[in-house]
């Protein structure tokens, strides 16, 4: 095998690992209707691969195949770290207790860092009496959720967690003080 070869064989895979960040990201911003760097992510997407499917078809022998395999394989796994470093958008959290003390506790510790925060009496599994935490909490910071139930340690609480797609009104998604 030439060096050009090998060098192409390097391009080729950084480029369709390459693509398929962007992909992700794509596919992240599409979800979140975050729409306007959509536009230009297609845009480079496309042109890179016109120009990585015409390496692949010309290429001479497997490896050129198996190049472009490995890169996307290697870019789906870069894009999922950055989608987890990024963490966009908003979750709805239901926090169930048992305990209202530890209820009470948390729901408190959570309106002192700044949260939007509503607790109520609810009944669980045969009508048990059972306490929900509602929390609504920007999906990169749900670290501090779990540091605060660490804080009373609330051990491997029921949890029940949805996307939001926008949040109106006097609700406050992030954090205004450190815990």
């Amino acid at each position: 095998m030439t060096l050009n070869i090998i060098l192409a064989l390097i391009g080729l895979f950084l480029m369709t690992a390459f693509t398929n960040v962007l992909s992700t990201l794509k596919t992240m911003f599409i979800s979140k209707k975050i729409m306007n760097p959509v536009y230009v992510l297609v845009f480079v997407d496309a042109i890179i691969f016109a120009a990585t499917v015409g390496k692949v078809a010309n290429g001479d022998g497997i490896q050129f195949t198996i190049a472009y395999a490995l890169g996307r394989s290697m870019g789906v796994f870069i894009g999922n770290k950055l989608e987890d470093r990024l963490a966009l958008g908003i979750l709805e959290v239901d926090l169930f207790l048992n305990n209202k003390k530890k209820m009470i506790q948390v729901a408190e510790r959570l309106r002192e860092v700044g949260y939007t925060v509503n607790n109520y009496l609810v009944s669980g599994n045969n009508g048990d009496k059972r306490y929900k935490v509602e929390i609504v909490i920007k999906r990169k910071e749900f670290k501090v959720l779990e540091d605060i139930m660490d804080e009373f340690s609330v051990n491997n609480p029921t949890l029940k967690i949805k996307n939001l797609s926008r949040v109106d009104g006097k609700i406050t998604t992030t954090s205004i003080k450190t815990v």
